[in-house]
């Protein structure tokens, strides 16, 4: 009874209603499979989104965490949507979060238990880089072997988490941690730990971090020309080449870019809330982060917004586990509906839906 006819231009209209019509569309989704779990949906709902903010019984505690949670969901959602604008998708931001934090954990060690005043910059440096150079290897593969990026960086996800259970229970192990998996805490080495800057309110410098790159991205994509060759290399490959852009330098600034950033995101996480490095240290920030680039229709602001509110659902979903038993998987899945409803109705951007004309008798 209908079909898709193709816009000419995409509707702008459609493109900021599709991000809000997600939310609401995953609050109806996620309500009937609360209801189906035996539980209200209403006040799962409520729990979730309203509760963390206005509850006088949680919000002292959750108001902090919106920030602790969303430093790194922005920090490496930022750096995912340059390539992702530019057609280039690093889909393994969770390994370079992983290997960023063992270079910056890494860096502090050695140095224990000095208390210099340059070990927690040089953990900085010493993060972006693993970020970095994580994600140099696909970019490095692409350019050389024209390998799949996607895939490239997805499998190296599960070696860097390989390396991690490694280090947890070998090299950076405490030697003072009773033969417990783990590296030392970072809360109890003053000179290495994120403290907060402005106590109980959450803000350190991972937090300070991701608005700073909200900046850097926003003024990258709308005044630089480099900006300018991202989205024309994402949206017209061909004209791209015709008008001087290389692609090989385009793929390599794009994943070094989102490789650095979730570096810096692991090392401020390592650092600070989390403090130390373990076998379960990585909180699956890099694929959530996916979900916050597009929620955030790929625009620095957008991101800003989304990785508040996709924090907002950690917080939620925990007190949600806690107050009404809902299982961890339910809330993952409630999660995942958002890029799933945000990626079905962002059609309606590029495509109108029409009823099908019949055909004469």
């Amino acid at each position: 009874m209908f079909r898709l006819e193709k816009r000419p231009v995409p509707s702008k209209a459609w493109i900021i209603a599709t991000p809000v019509l997600a939310v609401i569309a995953t609050m109806i989704a996620g309500g009937i499979m609360f209801a189906l779990l035996g539980k209200d949906p209403v006040e799962a709902i409520r729990i979730i989104f309203w509760d963390p903010l206005f509850s006088e019984q949680f919000a002292s505690y959750s108001r902090p965490q919106l920030l602790v949670k969303a430093g790194p969901l922005i920090l490496i959602a930022i750096g995912l949507s340059f390539g992702f604008r530019a057609g280039i998708w690093n889909i393994g931001a969770e390994g370079q979060y992983i290997i960023g934090a063992l270079f910056g954990a890494g860096v502090g060690l050695a140095f224990y238990p000095s208390q210099s005043i340059f070990i927690f910059p040089l953990m900085i440096i010493a993060g972006a880089f693993g970020g970095w150079i994580w994600a140099m290897i696909p970019a490095i593969l692409r350019t050389r072997f024209n390998t799949n990026e996607i895939l490239v960086s997805l499998l190296l996800v599960y070696v860097a988490e390989h390396i991690m259970a490694a280090m947890s229970l070998g090299l950076m192990r405490n030697p003072e941690g009773h033969g417990f998996p783990g590296s030392r805490n970072f809360q109890q080495y003053e000179t290495a730990f994120n403290a907060e800057l402005i106590a109980g309110s959450g803000m350190h410098w991972g937090v300070v971090a991701a608005f700073i790159a909200v900046i850097f991205a926003y003024i990258t994509m709308s005044r630089h020309i480099l900006g300018y060759q991202i989205t024309l290399a994402g949206q017209a490959p061909r004209a791209a080449k015709f008008s001087g852009v290389s692609p090989n330098r385009l793929i390599v600034f794009c994943l070094g870019i989102s490789g650095l950033l979730a570096g810096l995101a692991g090392l401020f996480e390592v650092a600070g809330p989390a403090g130390q490095i373990t076998t379960s240290f990585n909180q699956g920030y890099g694929f959530t982060a996916i979900i916050v680039a597009f929620l955030g229709r790929l625009n620095p602001v957008g991101i800003l917004l989304a990785g508040l509110l996709m924090a907002l659902t950690y917080i939620g979903g925990d007190l949600a586990q806690l107050m009404m038993g809902l299982p961890a998987p339910a809330i993952q899945a409630f999660q995942g509906m958002l890029l799933f409803f945000l990626l079905a109705m962002d059609v309606l951007s590029n495509f109108r839906i029409r009823l099908k004309k019949q055909g004469a008798a």
